[in-house]
C-alpha cells in the first residue's frame, strides 16, 4: 500500500512539475490564501487514484467541498495536492504534494512528494521514515537555546534561536526535523489537517515530538478539520518549547 500511494504522489508531483514556472492561471481564495489552477488539476488526479486504490476511504482535501461523511469511515485520505502553493506560484521550490492515509484518528501512512526539491518523505506507522529511501532520524538536541528554527526572521523573544531556511510548506518544515536538518517547528494558529497529516507522521517516526501548540496530541478526522497549531521538535527540547510558546498560545488560542 505505502508504495502505491508514493507512486500516486510521485505521479502527481511530475504533473505539478512539469507546470511549475509556466504560465497558469492563479487568484486568491480568501486574503493572503493563493490557489491556482494546478492545485485543482492535481487534486482531481490524487482523488481518482487513490479512491481507485481504497474505495470504502473517506476524503479530506484543501481543495474539495469538505463532506462530513468522512467521520463515519474508518480510514480517511488526507491531502493537500500543493502544499506551499505560495512558492509553487513563486517559481520557488519550497511545495511538496501531500498524502497520508488516516486510521482511527491517527496517520498510518505518509507521504511528501517534493519534485523541486528532489525529495520523496516517506513514512509507514511503526516503520521508521526516510528520506529519498534513506532512513531519517530527528536530532538529539537538548539545550533549547540555539535551536534551528526555518524562518523567515525570528522574534526579539526568540532571538536565543536560530534561524535556517524556510520552504513555504509547513510540511516540508515539520519534515526537516525528521531529517535533523531543524530542531523546531512551530505554528501558533489554527490549520487544517491537510497541511501537517503526512509530515507528522514522517516526524513521528523518525523519533521527533509531535503535539499541538499546546502540547496536547494532534487528532485527524475530526468534524472541524482543525488542530490549534503544530509543534515538531527534537524530543529533549519538547518541554521547553511548550513551556516558551505556552502563554503565547494559550492567548492565540482563545
Amino acid at each position: 500500500m505505502a508504495d502505491q500511494i508514493a507512486a500516486i504522489a510521485a505521479e502527481a508531483g511530475a504533473f505539478a512539475f512539469a507546470k511549475w514556472r509556466t504560465d497558469f492561471k492563479r487568484w486568491e481564495k480568501a486574503p493572503g490564501n493563493p490557489v491556482c489552477e494546478v492545485d485543482l488539476e492535481v487534486n482531481v488526479l490524487i482523488r481518482q487514484r487513490l479512491e481507485a486504490l481504497l474505495p470504502d476511504a473517506g476524503w479530506l482535501s484543501e481543495e474539495t467541498v469538505d463532506n462530513h461523511d468522512r467521520l463515519a469511515c474508518d480510514r480517511l485520505w488526507v491531502v493537500d495536492p500543493i502544499d506551499g502553493t505560495r512558492d509553487y506560484i513563486r517559481g520557488r521550490a519550497g511545495w511538496a504534494v501531500s498524502i497520508a492515509l488516516i486510521e482511527q484518528g491517527q496517520p498510518v501512512i505518509g507521504v511528501l512528494d517534493a519534485p523541486a526539491r528532489e525529495e520523496v518523505w516517506r513514512a509507514e506507522a511503526g516503520k521508521g521514515a526516510t528520506l529519498n529511501g534513506v532512513a531519517i532520524h530527528a536530532g538529539t538536541r537538548t539545550d533549547f537555546p540555539g535551536s534551528r528554527v526555518p524562518t523567515d526572521t525570528l522574534p526579539k523573544v526568540d532571538s536565543d534561536l536560530v534561524a535556517v531556511d524556510k520552504p513555504n510548506s509547513i510540511a516540508l518544515r515539520i519534515a526537516m526535523v525528521a531529517a535533523d536538518q531543524a530542531d523546531l517547528v512551530a505554528t501558533l494558529r489554527w490549520g487544517n489537517e491537510w497541511d501537517v497529516a503526512a509530515a507528522v507522521l514522517i516526524a513521528a517516526e523518525a523519533g521527533a515530538t509531535v503535539s499541538d501548540a499546546l502540547g496536547q496530541k494532534l487528532k485527524f478526522n475530526t468534524p472541524s478539520a482543525q488542530a490549534f497549531g503544530v509543534l515538531a521538535t527534537t524530543p529533549g527540547i519538547h518541554a521547553a518549547a511548550v513551556e516558551r510558546l505556552g502563554e503565547r498560545a494559550r492567548a492565540l488560542s482563545k
